[in-house]
């Protein structure tokens, strides 16, 4: 890979101190240096890696949400590489804020993540791209691809919207717990406890939600005293707390579950660096134009979708307003009745396979 003046090989001020052996292959680790925006000068973290024989035939490109970073597609990303039949390249990178990316300097919420994604994008003159969304991955990824659409050539979706979210039933004001809902937990757990509850949440996929009330108290002391809710914790469940030892961090994908309850409709905000803020026209450019570039009567690209059921974003009406917008989609639905959220981190597998079959790698 030939490398462009501001793509770097020095690591970013990231408060992570243990980055994991596989994070990403010896030698296609990368800092990218943004040129414009609100983020300009500062280094995105990316992995660009190449697998199989010949020259690659798809660009599979993994876009993450919060509270994560790249390193939740580990599991897909190992299925795949042992599966596929073609070469393909894997891009993965980590939001400013999460990862091996620089720290945060504001709250950031979708479009501004998806503005250093776009030039990201350009930067490395990604095409033929089989793109791969979760949680707000989905805003983010959709939003800067949108506006280079034919770049992309097929969807995977993993309980993710771009669309106003439907009021009734399961929402994030009251699910997983009316009593606990996941859009207040920013008001709930501290700053200084918002790494270890996170990483333990990722991983939480609870036959009876209700239990998620009783152990709470508990972990929040055992967090205090041990830094961690879990007492044998994996190098992921690491990593994933660390990245929030950064109070700067922590306020910026605290902004993130603030601004579910408005997921898809737009809404203003006040931040403290930058002032008021309207979501509004970046997601009307999304719902205004998925469907006319990406649907039927556009390019027609290849849609899949893998659900953990036991999410809001899963729901039926949730369903309906992707396949309405993209119909190719229909019948290529595949839901799992016992997971939850973070589906990727459940079903793997699942993924790899659906990957491989819309991008033709098998």
């Amino acid at each position: 890979m030939i490398l462009k003046s501001n793509s770097k090989s020095i690591p970013s001020n990231t408060p992570v101190t243990s980055v994991p052996s596989d994070y990403y292959p010896e030698g296609c680790g990368f800092w990218y240096e943004l040129p414009d925006g609100n983020d300009a000068g500062k280094k995105l973290f990316f992995r660009d890696s190449c697998h199989g024989v010949g020259n690659p035939e798809e660009t599979i490109v993994f876009i993450h949400g919060n509270p994560e970073s790249s390193y939740t597609y580990r599991n897909v990303i190992e299925h795949l590489i042992r599966s596929a039949k073609k070469p393909f390249r894997i891009i993965a990178l980590d939001h400013i804020g999460f990862g091996l990316s620089d720290q945060a300097s504001f709250e950031m919420v979708c479009m501004d993540h998806a503005d250093n994604l776009f030039q990201l994008i350009k930067y490395l003159d990604l095409r033929k791209v089989t793109l791969i969304i979760h949680d707000w991955g989905g805003p983010i990824g959709i939003g800067a691809f949108l506006k280079i659409p034919d770049r992309i050539s097929n969807l995977v979706i993993l309980n993710s919207t771009v669309f106003p979210f439907p009021k009734s039933g399961m929402t994030y004001e009251n699910y997983p717990l009316k009593q606990f809902p996941w859009a207040n937990t920013p008001n709930i757990i501290p700053n200084n406890l918002w790494g270890a509850f996170t990483s333990f949440a990722i991983f939480y996929n609870p036959e009876d939600p209700q239990e998620l009330i009783s152990v709470l108290p508990n972990l929040l002391t055992t967090s205090r005293e041990t830094g961690s809710f879990s007492e044998n914790e994996t190098p992921a469940q690491k990593f994933f707390r660390e990245q929030f030892q950064s109070e700067k961090n922590v306020m910026s994908s605290k902004r993130l579950v603030l601004q579910t309850p408005v997921w898809g409709h737009g809404n203003t905000y006040k931040e403290a660096n930058l002032g008021e803020r309207d979501t509004t026209t970046f997601y009307r450019f999304i719902q205004d134009n998925i469907s006319n570039y990406w649907g039927p009567n556009g390019q027609n690209i290849g849609v899949r979708a893998v659900l953990g059921k036991w999410d809001p974003s899963a729901k039926d009406e949730v369903i309906q307003q992707w396949i309405e917008s993209l119909p190719q989609l229909e019948g290529h639905v595949k839901v799992f009745e016992n997971a939850g959220h973070f589906i990727e981190e459940i079903e793997p597998k699942a993924i790899a396979n659906t990957i491989s079959e819309v991008a033709s790698l098998k």
